[in-house]
């Protein structure tokens, strides 16, 4: 049984939330830090140096490529968008399909891409990729080569490529870029790695088609920005974590006691929108695409238990009553949806 709050604490989840907390504080990073910060800036410029100089070639795909992906390491609501993308464009007729590297899963580090199917074990695809699959209904590959998986994904017939969290794989070119900063969180300390949560220097957003904020409307002082648009997650039933038609409504627990459990990049983020929902919230806080075992589930105090739909894909054999995920769909502020789907299709000249 567990009571804790950050119940799987180990050593390595210790220091991945000393991290965030240096990444996402007002504190100045640590010098130790601070000094490897430009060693990883020099190696970032160098490698989209021998792109853009043609030292290292991209490989262009016959069919159009979107690139979602963000700039910092954690969650920014990136697969809510991949879903909300590539149904809006199966609706306006198209063959969208989806490729990804796959975290998380066994097979992210096969040279080999892989076809996943809506009954593909998550330990394998990953949970991101299982969650892809069986939310969209389209294709979607995943492997370590992000250009042979969008190869292999062309050859079930799909006519447009989504590259989820494909930002910095320069070697698949692409057509239209769409980067998501999380509203809360914006671009952390603004330091680069490992002084800041950043992967590139934050000008990079300059150069992207679009950006997507998740959540509030934030200024980023990264110069001119092309388009902003901006998305929220909405919740509203819970389900059952065999995807069973078995449903009740958040609020149906509003000025109760929960267990809660997110493996996400980042947890806070459920855990604030149950509360915002009246939901009296006991946190439990794993790693981003933790493994789950029956014990991580299991608490002194009995309560219901809660988690997001990334977790349930892989807590499905622990299945139990009083035991419920959150799905998400994103949507956008006004018109701004409309007008991302006509930038991107003015862009492709679809």
């Amino acid at each position: 049984m567990r009571s804790c709050i950050g119940c799987s604490s180990v050593p390595s989840q210790t220091f991945a939330r000393g991290l965030q907390a240096i990444w996402f504080g007002k504190a100045r990073p640590p010098w130790v830090l601070r000094l490897f910060s430009p060693l990883f800036g020099l190696v970032v410029r160098a490698r989209q140096a021998a792109f853009a100089h043609g030292l290292w070639r991209s490989r262009r795909l016959p069919k159009p490529v979107v690139v979602v992906g963000n700039l910092t390491v954690g969650g920014s609501g990136k697969t809510p968008l991949v879903i909300w993308l590539a149904c809006q464009m199966r609706d306006r007729g198209f063959a969208p399909g989806i490729v990804l590297r796959g975290y998380g899963g066994s097979a992210a580090s096969s040279d080999q891409p892989l076809i996943v199917e809506p009954g593909s074990d998550a330990a394998v695809v990953g949970d991101e990729a299982l969650l892809l699959r069986e939310r969209t209904g389209v294709p979607v590959v995943i492997g370590r080569d992000r250009v042979a998986a969008a190869e292999r994904l062309l050859h079930t017939g799909v006519d447009l490529v989504i590259a989820d969290d494909g930002l910095q794989h320069l070697r698949l070119a692409r057509d239209f870029e769409i980067a998501v900063i999380d509203g809360a969180r914006g671009l952390g300390n603004g330091y680069l790695l490992p002084a800041g949560p950043l992967r590139e220097p934050a000008q990079r957003l300059a150069s992207v088609n679009a950006l997507v904020i998740n959540g509030e409307r934030i200024e980023l002082s990264t110069g001119p920005q092309q388009a902003v648009f901006c998305m929220r997650l909405q919740g509203e039933r819970l389900h059952t974590l065999t995807g069973a038609d078995a449903q009740r409504p958040l609020t149906s627990l509003a000025g109760q006691r929960v267990h809660a459990i997110a493996g996400i990049g980042n947890p806070q983020r459920f855990f604030d929108q149950l509360t915002a929902a009246g939901v009296k919230v006991v946190p439990h806080a794993f790693p981003d695409h933790h493994r789950y075992r029956a014990s991580d589930l299991e608490f002194d105090e009995p309560l219901p238990l809660l988690m997001t739909e990334k977790d349930a894909v892989k807590c499905r054999p622990y299945a139990a009553a009083e035991r419920w995920c959150l799905p998400v769909t994103a949507s956008f502020t006004g018109m701004d949806g409309s007008a991302l789907l006509a930038r991107l299709q003015r862009c492709l000249a679809l």
